[in-house]
């Protein structure tokens, strides 16, 4: 025993250096030694550092897996500074607020069998774990075994070590809320099904697993807890059990440092289909196999960006932000027998031919993550684009909170926003006409929840704002997010040729913002049906006319027109004078509407950096209008703060909620060194890249660079660029420079060019300069 354990050491000691160390084979870099899943996983309730698990997945994954600290339930599943393993999960959670659905769970024991996850529950320490994208392990400290996990895109593969031991378990846990185990000990075999959920499924919704092991079991039970009664559990010799909590355990004498593997997949379409996964997935595969395959999926994903120049810390923190990028929306079709694409709906509960896709908020990731994958993955964003078509079919609205149907969460109808920047790109592959009628429909009405088509859409298309005092909460972020909307809405009717006045009238309503600024003040304000403002107004009050922020976040939310918001302030002058404010404001707060301190606040305080709130998506993008506003110099200083100060690879390395890859996705494309304001437009305003070269490889076989060989810590200003070796003015890039394979050079400088990117023809486009009155 004490030689299997100096082994093991001597492998987590080698593994540790491996990442700080990373292999080059064959001039390939192993881009998963980089990646720390654990990173934004010191969070709780009271304070987000990202609030996310270590996704043991392969990219965009139909299912992750975690090791499960927290109770059965919670939606803070794993945190970094538990002290106890209570089991290993499969999951499906995109955020701990939305929580998690379809999760059961393996669990190894040694001795008495214990069941109650309290009691079972083992000691385990980070200095004995390894977190990479495609491989976990941790010991058990209880009990002597370690745990090793690999995955598929629809299953996993365990390899569990036992010590010398009479009696040793696996266990499986089906979760409440609905399950049912079945052993089948001559093909060494667990089948069942779990149908936990948070909402968002029909009454059908099942997930079916099966689980395949490579040792005879000697004994076996099944046990059932009622709900409610944790007293209540029964344990029996049958093989099968089916009730609202079920699970099963199987026994095997091991001898010292004797591995177990299992073998998993799972379905939401049929036991059978989870079969099917199973065998096309694993199959024969070793564990080992699996994990070099899966090693290989997320290396080919995380090298289509390849950066230099910068140091050890800065390529982890930026790897682990792309390998956040690419896990969701997630995948949740499957292949049937036939090779066929078929997807169980979680809208009608039906199993229907065609992608489907879900975990995702649109109101987070449209901002950086779609754009991200217009660049990146456009073959990849058709078929997210078809599952939207599907989606609409389905349930006769587009998805804006998916998981894994609709959820009542967030506002806006954004899913506008990335089917009118895929199209304009020139993605296709999908029934375009449809989703054009879809986003139509949602600007009419309210659809079955609020985050569904537009809450207050009968007041916004009358008075051309959502009023205060209408019983609407947020009216004011939703004017402004609806205002965006009808802004991609205009551009794509234009591009699909439909009827003029149908055009003018979105673009019409796409000024609907200037309905809420107050120019009196310089700050968005909620208004009432009569067209006063709103009394119970401060530039620092949370929530109420706005979604999780106040006025010093939501007033730069005019993506598509920085330029008329500065004529609304009376000029770019004003308007600089104010963003500037956000910066040096004491960081005061009212968090009346709340009734406490949430979480989002907090994290601006404690990041002292004034009113700038980065921990939560609205504000995100502020720091670049100062290339609207005549100094770029300013995006470049606070781009290169906000990296250094509030993203590192550490467990505490993000500053406020992940959400789906937003706040990973703004690093990724700010270290790069520009940033999608106005998603629609193909145009990046230009940053301060952290590195000093990067190289996009891009999916039509071109390859993007940005160059700046003199960028230091001091060096962050950009003094001269050149695209393809010739001068070049502008404060922005865009997508054609980047699919045509343009090289940018960049001259960093320690001190802010202040001529450069101060006249009116460099600046981004804004509707009121640009479509109003023509270029």
């Amino acid at each position: 025993m004490k030689l299997r354990k100096l082994i093991l050491s001597l492998v987590i000691i080698s593994s540790f250096t491996a990442i700080a160390q990373p292999k080059i084979k064959d001039t390939l870099i192993s881009y998963v030694e980089y990646v720390n899943p654990l990173v934004g996983s010191d969070s709780e309730f009271a304070l987000s550092n990202g609030n996310t698990y270590p996704a043991i997945a392969t990219p965009w994954g139909m299912n992750f897996w975690t090791p499960q600290t927290g109770k059965m339930g919670d939606g803070w599943g794993y945190t970094y500074d538990a002290l106890k393993i209570r089991g290993f999960k499969q999951t499906h959670q995109p955020s701990p607020w939305i929580n998690d659905y379809a999760a059961f769970s393996l669990f190894p024991e040694t001795g008495d069998l214990k069941i109650n996850e309290d009691d079972r529950a083992s000691w385990y320490s980070h200095k004995a774990e390894i977190s990479q994208p495609h491989y976990y392990r941790a010991y058990l400290a209880d009990y002597d075994v370690t745990t090793e996990i690999t995955p598929t895109t629809r299953g996993a593969q365990f390899r569990f070590t036992f010590p010398e031991s009479e009696r040793s378990h696996i266990l499986v846990d089906g979760f409440f809320k609905g399950s049912m185990v079945k052993v089948i000990p001559s093909e060494r075999k667990i089948i069942g099904y779990c149908r936990n959920n948070s909402g968002g499924v029909p009454e059908n919704f099942h997930n079916y697993f099966v689980i395949v092991f490579d040792k005879d079991f000697e004994e076996l039970i099944t046990w059932e807890k009622e709900e409610g009664k944790d007293s209540s559990l029964r344990i029996s010799e049958d093989r099968k059990a089916e009730g609202y909590h079920v699970g099963a355990a199987i026994t095997f004498k091991t001898t010292d440092g004797e591995t177990v593997t299992a073998k998993v997949a799972s379905s939401f379409i049929s036991p059978e289909q989870a079969k099917i996964n199973l065998d096309r997935e694993i199959g024969q595969d070793s564990f080992d196999q699996t994990k070099a395959k899966a090693a290989a999926a997320w290396n080919k994903e995380l090298g289509r960006m390849e950066v230099s120049g910068g140091t050890l810390e800065q390529y982890r923190t930026f790897y682990t932000a792309l390998y956040r990028v690419l896990l969701f929306p997630r995948k949740f079709y499957e292949y049937n027998a036939d090779n066929e694409i078929v997807h169980y709906s979680p809208y009608n509960g039906k199993v229907l031919p065609g992608y489907m896709f879900t975990d995702n908020g649109f109101w987070d990731t449209f901002r950086a993550v779609f754009p991200f994958f217009t660049i990146m993955y456009p073959d990849y964003l058709s078929n997210v684009m078809n599952g939207l078509v599907n989606a609409y079919n389905e349930s006769g609205w587009l998805p804006e909170w998916a998981s894994p149907g609709h959820r009542d969460c967030m506002i806006g109808s954004n899913s506008a926003i990335n089917i009118a920047d895929a199209y304009l790109r020139g993605i296709r592959g999908y029934d375009i006409e449809t989703l054009y009628e879809a986003v139509v429909k949602n600007s009419r009405s309210k659809g079955p929840l609020s985050s569904v088509g537009r809450f207050g859409a009968e007041f916004y298309n009358e008075l051309g704002y959502v009023p205060y005092d209408v019983g609407v909460n947020e009216n004011a972020a939703r004017t402004l997010e609806y205002a965006f909307a009808d802004w991609s809405i205009a551009k794509l009717g234009e591009a699909l040729k439909k009827p003029k006045k149908e055009i003018e009238l979105f673009r019409e309503r796409s000024l609907n913002y200037k309905n809420v600024f107050d120019p009196e003040i310089g700050f968005m304000r909620g208004r009432n049906k009569d067209g006063s403002w709103a009394s119970s107004y401060t530039p620092d009050k949370w929530g109420d006319a706005f979604t999780e922020g106040a006025a010093w976040h939501w007033t730069w939310c005019v993506f598509h027109d920085p330029l008329g918001l500065a004529h609304e302030f009376g000029g770019e002058e004003k308007m600089r004078s104010r963003l500037d404010s956000v910066f040096t404001t004491p960081p005061t707060f009212n968090e009346s509407y709340y009734g406490q301190q949430i979480h989002e606040i907090t994290e601006m305080l404690v990041a002292d950096m004034g009113q700038y709130a980065h921990g939560n998506q609205p504000i995100q993008h502020a720091i670049y209008l100062y290339n609207w506003l005549g100094q770029p110099w300013k995006t470049q200083k606070h781009v290169r703060n906000v990296m250094d100060k509030l993203y590192s690879s550490a467990p505490d390395g993000l500053c406020g909620d992940e959400d789906n890859g937003q706040t990973s996705a703004w690093y990724v494309f700010s270290a790069a060194g520009f940033y999608p304001v106005t998603p629609g437009t193909g145009q990046y305003a230009l940053g301060s890249p952290l590195f000093k070269n990067v190289k996009m490889h891009l999916r039509n076989g071109e390859t993007f660079e940005i160059n700046a060989q003199e960028n230091s810590k001091e060096n962050i200003y950009i003094n001269v660029v050149q695209r393809n070796k010739k001068m070049y003015n502008k404060t922005y890039i865009t997508y054609e420079d980047i699919m045509n394979g343009s090289k940018f050079d960049l001259i960093m400088k320690s001190e802010p060019n202040l001529k450069r990117g101060t006249e009116g023809t460099t600046k981004p486009y804004s509707l009121s300069k640009d479509d109003l009155h023509g270029k």
